[in-house]
């Protein structure tokens, strides 16, 4: 199935890219028959340059090539979806009104505008804000507890933008943070050269920095990772339980890449009955089950909630809970959208966010 989605999505870019340089060709002035091969030969760059940033990520080559071409390659697919949708509305448009004629640069204009609306929306994230009453809680004033999940440092996100966050989280003079999941992309090859180890050691949190791995420590190396962490004030727990000040409980789950990873049933059966249980999961797949088994909080992210529209429906439609906060019969759920994001750098429809929780003794 995956192979099918996979060999479809590549058709239809294809296509995308011909259907582009067809219409290109057409609008530009009448030219020498090499500077058309140019802009035909530029396009395929363009529509390539994705593919050759994934197969160049674990080569000697420069990282700020490697960098470059996904850049480039990922706003390059996005450009593409859009522009060919608006170029629909436009030919269908001129089908109605035949002497419309500018229907290709207005699609251009167009898309670039909204390009630009994504950008600046992925670059300045949202704080949001959320009140959570917890039973057997024994603070005596609120604790502030910052809640990130799918950073994806690596190649799209580099250490001036992690040090952006860093920033941002201590601003919010956290007791405690918890990551969840997806803080590394593709490889640790970025992190190491560019030393982002020296920006997670800013992160200050006095309760502790507590982490599960996402499916993208998986597919950098879940051992590497574990080891790079431990330079880092980042506690990564795998399937484990840790006591926190407070009466708080934190229970860590794996990540669903392993396949071995203990039921959250099991890893219940270890917490005391009579304090506040968070649990920690990449993926918002058992929330329900978390709810049924006792558990006070869930955060999770994973979801993006598809990052561009229209995934934004494709995510709504999957997942039960695929953003923001819902309360069930007793667990607290909070699905983030991600503070940063995978691939492309644009937020269509979805928002790069950093949540704020502010844990109250539930009276």
């Amino acid at each position: 199935m995956f192979q099918l989605i996979l060999s479809a999505a590549l058709i239809s870019l294809a296509a995308a890219n011909v259907y582009f340089c067809v219409r290109l060709l057409q609008w530009l002035p009448p030219v020498h028959w090499v500077c058309r091969v140019a802009v035909a030969l530029l396009l395929v760059c363009l529509s390539l340059s994705f593919i050759g940033a994934m197969l160049l990520r674990h080569s000697d080559v420069s990282e700020w090539l490697v960098r470059g071409l996904h850049a480039v390659g990922t706003a390059w697919l996005v450009f593409m979806l859009y522009w060919t949708m608006a170029m629909l509305v436009a030919d269908a448009v001129r089908l109605l009104l035949p002497q419309f004629r500018h229907g290709f640069p207005l699609a251009v204009c167009a898309t670039v505008c909204l390009l630009v609306y994504g950008y600046l929306n992925y670059i300045n994230p949202r704080v949001s804000r959320v009140d959570i009453p917890l039973r057997g809680l024994h603070a005596t004033q609120p604790l502030t507890v910052v809640g990130i999940s799918d950073v994806h440092l690596g190649d799209g996100t580099g250490r001036n933008r992690l040090a952006d966050y860093v920033d941002l989280i201590n601003a919010q003079k956290p007791h405690l943070i918890l990551i969840a999941g997806d803080l590394v992309d593709n490889n640790l090859y970025p992190l190491k050269a560019q030393h982002m180890a020296d920006d997670l050691n800013r992160l200050y949190a006095p309760m502790g920095v507590y982490m599960v791995p996402g499916n993208h420590e998986f597919i950098a190396g879940i051992w590497e990772v574990e080891r790079y962490l431990r330079d880092t004030p980042v506690r990564l727990m795998r399937d484990s339980v840790a006591v926190l000040p407070e009466g708080i409980t934190l229970v860590g789950r794996d990540d669903r890449h392993n396949r071995s990873r203990l039921p959250l049933g099991q890893l219940m059966s270890l917490v005391p009955q009579d304090r506040p249980v968070i649990v920690l999961d990449h993926q918002p797949s058992e929330i329900a089950l978390a709810d049924s088994l006792g558990a006070d909080m869930i955060f999770c992210g994973h979801t993006h909630r598809g990052q561009v529209w229209p995934f934004t429906w494709l995510t709504d439609a999957i997942f039960d809970q695929s953003h923001g906060y819902r309360r069930l019969s007793r667990v607290q759920a909070y699905v983030s959208q991600g503070l940063s994001l995978w691939g492309p750098p644009f937020r269509i429809g979805s928002h790069s966010e950093l949540v704020v929780f502010r844990l109250l003794p539930q009276e």
